[in-house]
């Protein structure tokens, strides 16, 4: 695979410094971006925002789940106000038997816990990234992959709450009867209701 760096103005990921992405590299892709302070955002959802990456398109909103588009590949982001309102602190293990498979501790120097899997089946890649209180699922071919690691963990790294509103929307009953559908507990079956299709 042709290495691919790409160099990312530090007002992004640090304000004073470039920093250089090697970008053929998950590994490095997750060390670098999740372990900066990102405070950037440009879209904004109930009680929380995030940065949406250039190049990548928001499209559509349902409750906490939102759909984002780039160049083939649609991103279904799941957010988990609940969890996030009473700090669950979960536990994942690792899976030997797929393509890639990741646990994200703070232990290591990121700033939350999570697991990013991808799972290849014919010829695509089933991407499952949890992280800072939220899931986004993607299936992509092999070219797009690393492009979609990449963009999956800016969003995903500036995720920021906002626990009076969401607080409110407790205290509102607006989580009755959706609790299981914010639940990251498992990370299978979230996509069920969505036509993951590939592009051509």
């Amino acid at each position: 695979m042709r290495k691919i760096l790409i160099i990312a103005i530090s007002l992004f990921l640090t304000g004073c410094s470039v920093v250089r992405i090697d970008t053929s590299n998950i590994d490095n892709i997750l060390k670098v971006i999740l372990t900066k302070n990102n405070t950037l955002y440009n879209q904004v959802g109930n009680g929380y925002k995030y940065y949406v990456p250039g190049g990548v398109t928001y499209i559509d909103s349902d409750d906490l789940n939102d759909v984002l588009y780039s160049d083939g590949v649609y991103y279904y982001l799941y957010i988990d106000a609940i969890n996030y309102y009473y700090d669950v602190n979960k536990k994942y293990n690792s899976d030997d038997n797929i393509y890639y498979s990741k646990i994200i501790n703070k232990s290591d120097g990121y700033k939350y816990n999570g697991y990013l899997k991808i799972e290849k089946k014919d010829d695509l890649n089933y991407i499952t990234f949890i992280y800072n209180n939220a899931k986004i699922e993607a299936v992509v071919d092999d070219n797009k992959l690393n492009d979609t690691i990449l963009n999956s963990t800016y969003i995903l790294s500036t995720i920021k709450y906002n626990k009076n509103i969401i607080k409110l929307m407790l205290d509102d009953d607006y989580f009755t009867n959706k609790i299981g559908k914010y639940n990251f507990s498992s990370t299978k079956g979230s996509t069920e209701k969505f036509v993951l299709k590939k592009d051509k």
